[in-house]
């Protein structure tokens, strides 16, 4: 147990646990049971399989044609159709095996159920024309899933291996991924950064929205959610990602780390948080890892539920930075595409200064993101550095031992925050430091903690890489970028998350509805 266990592990698992445990094995749970919901999920006995064990890329570094898949929504309710779409070269039978992702006595994962098809080759689609260059596939739906009732919010696994056709053939492997959401009353929601995940996808050959020829920041490109995840391979090399975006890099971590700890959490997607009731239901809005890519509508529905008494976790680097609006599919299905269409908050002249290339044609379409966070997105923006204590004394530290001046090592990277809001009453840098933008160019991150409306807090950790200090799951590879690296799990990491969201949760005015 990490510190912080006993605040939040015995709290949650001695309220109903017994209770909960019974619902996690009949499938039913009653608003009394709610609370301790997820310790009785992670009661149940986990396995390591839903990591993949044979994994080729053939065209190319991105993509698996020998099979890989997609979901028909990046998130789906109990009762709700989930339509998976696969693609295999050769044709062949394939196997999908389901698996929730939490702590399950530290393996991982829950096996939830198995399903068998028949995959055959389905067209790559073209790429658009200017500017949104669009890759957008029509695959024939191979799987239907009806979400069971007793499938508990989070995020799902789809590991697909195709089924050989001679004991000489080898078996291959790859990913789709989803989240089965709630509307239940919980403490924690975590919101999956998934729209960055798409932004970054660089499925099949090499598109993204960064891989336009105007430039990587050029407006108007445009990625759909109708396609698989590639490999990524934006800062290092993970082979384990194909398919499932960027949550076992950057988020997998906190969900291992909370649910370990029997946290009352819920899930949900970017386009989930559009809602202000989805996000104001829960006591603290956590925004974890690699959170770039935000519509409008979420900030204006975070604002709200800010405004109105809910408590928000940046766990997060380089989040509410581009303007990226929803839109439907080709088929109609809402909140399918995103375009980049500006930015949050005014562009700095440094910014336009330094990265005139990069940032050309990129303006403010959207509020200043400082205005939810306390800090945005600076120049430099990529680097690593030292996570650095600046007020021992403060709530944050308590228990840690941490004295003014002492780093936790290679916790910031590769993007972070920083720039206070001037107009923000109150603000408090608890940590600040250098970063080294490709090893030689400095630049300056700040984390900050302030007061909402009513009483309830904000807390920005300042850096993608932070739930790297929380836990290494089974499978988890410590990145490595720009000359510089997390260590992975500390325990004044795991003291300070403890901390912060006890504290976030006390002071939300939304508690009281949670219980």
């Amino acid at each position: 147990m990490s510190p912080g266990s006993d605040r939040f592990g015995r709290r949650d698992l001695l309220k109903g646990t017994a209770a909960a445990s019974a619902a996690a094995l009949t499938g039913t749970v009653n608003a009394d049971e709610q609370s301790g919901l997820i310790a009785g999920e992670n009661a149940r006995k986990g396995t390591t399989d839903w990591q993949l064990t044979r994994v080729r890329t053939d065209e190319g570094p991105f993509r698996t044609s020998l099979i890989e898949g997609y979901c028909s929504h990046q998130s789906v309710a109990a009762g709700d159709t989930l339509s998976v779409f696969v693609s295999t070269q050769p044709a062949r039978k394939f196997r999908l095996d389901v698996y929730r992702m939490g702590y399950y006595g530290g393996t991982g994962g829950y096996h939830k159920a198995t399903f068998e098809g028949s995959g055959k080759p389905q067209a790559v689609p073209e790429i658009g024309s200017l500017p949104g260059r669009l890759r957008e596939c029509q695959w024939e739906p191979t799987l239907e899933i009806t979400i069971p009732q007793d499938w508990v919010s989070g995020v799902y696994l789809g590991k697909l291996t195709t089924i050989p056709e001679s004991a000489s053939e080898p078996y291959w492997q790859s990913y789709v991924v989803f989240i089965v959401r709630d509307n239940r009353k919980a403490d924690f929601l975590f919101q999956c950064s998934d729209n960055t995940w798409q932004a970054y996808n660089k499925w099949p050959v090499n598109e993204s929205l960064y891989t336009h020829p105007d430039g990587a920041h050029a407006p108007g490109v445009a990625v759909s959610f109708d396609r698989p995840y590639g490999k990524y391979t934006q800062i290092f090399d993970h082979p384990l990602s194909i398919g499932s975006g960027e949550f076992l890099l950057w988020e997998y971590p906190l969900a291992f780390w909370m649910e370990q700890q029997g946290m009352d959490v819920t899930y949900g997607s970017n386009l989930d948080t559009c809602q202000s009731e989805f996000v104001e239901r829960c006591g603290v809005f956590v925004s974890v890892g690699h959170d770039e890519y935000w519509d409008r509508r979420q900030y204006d529905a975070v604002e709200k539920a800010l405004k109105n008494g809910t408590s928000l976790a940046w766990l997060c680097g380089n989040s509410v930075f581009i303007d990226s609006p929803f839109s439907a599919s080709s088929r109609g299905v809402d909140g399918r595409i995103i375009t980049r269409t500006g930015c949050f908050g005014e562009m700095r002249r440094e910014e336009q200064e330094s990265y005139a290339s990069l940032f050309a044609g990129l303006k403010q379409t959207a509020p200043d993101e400082r205005r939810i966070m306390g800090v945005r997105s600076v120049v430099p923006f990529n680097g690593g550095g030292d996570w650095t204590c600046r007020k021992p004394d403060h709530w944050l530290f308590e228990g840690t031992g941490m004295q003014a001046g002492e780093s936790i090592p290679g916790l910031v990277g590769w993007e972070h925050h920083g720039e206070p809001d001037p107009n923000l009453a109150g603000i408090e840098v608890v940590a600040s430091g250098s970063i080294w933008s490709g090893g030689t160019r400095e630049g300056h991150y700040e984390s900050v903690v302030f007061q909402g409306p009513k009483g309830n807090l904000v807390f920005n950790a300042s850096s993608v890489f932070w739930a790297q200090g929380l836990a290494a799951p089974p499978g988890h590879i410590i990145p490595w970028s720009h000359f510089s690296r997390p260590h992975g799990p500390d325990s004044r990491v795991q003291k300070i998350t403890a901390n912060a969201l006890a504290r976030l949760l006390q002071s939300s005015a939304s508690h009281t509805k949670t219980r």
